[in-house]
């Protein structure tokens, strides 16, 4: 890893993990800053329950997880079309239609979210996002598109 992406990887975990307060309260972790293969993780907790019989995730944070790690890998892909000699730019990225598929019970110790751009437009980025358990198990997958300036 050159000086560039070193210094691109502190920056997105600092942002991604530390700046951004609904991040914290999910506590979401940066697993990998590789575009072809990014990934977060947080691990269950009681306040993340949302039905407290069958102890599983509340959808909400399932969705929640994986509108932010798409989001992380726009940031990602968009940063790798970067020229490495220019400064480093964060763009500005909104979502605009999110679909989940809630596949499974949200059960595990801990969960991971990846994503993978499957459109990267001027204006428009789409992504596919997958939420599997610690024990691999596939519990959502999402599409969503967002808008890139």
């Amino acid at each position: 890893m050159d000086a560039r992406q070193k210094k691109v990887d502190r920056l997105l975990r600092t942002i991604f993990e530390e700046k951004v307060p609904f991040n914290k309260v999910l506590g979401l972790k940066i697993v990998s800053t590789d575009p072809q293969a990014p990934r977060a993780r947080f691990a269950m907790r009681d306040d993340l329950i949302g039905n407290p019989t069958r102890g599983i995730l509340h959808g909400g944070v399932i969705s929640a997880v994986l509108d932010v790690v798409a989001g992380f890998s726009i940031h990602l892909a968009l940063l790798a079309q970067q020229d490495p000699k220019d400064e480093i730019r964060f763009p500005n990225i909104g979502t605009i239609d999110l679909r989940v598929d809630f596949l499974r019970p949200g059960r595990g110790q801990w969960f991971d979210g990846t994503g993978r751009v499957v459109r990267l437009g001027n204006r428009i980025a789409v992504a596919h996002m997958e939420l599997t358990n610690d024990a691999g198990e596939l519990i959502a997958t999402a599409s969503a598109a967002y808008v890139v300036g």
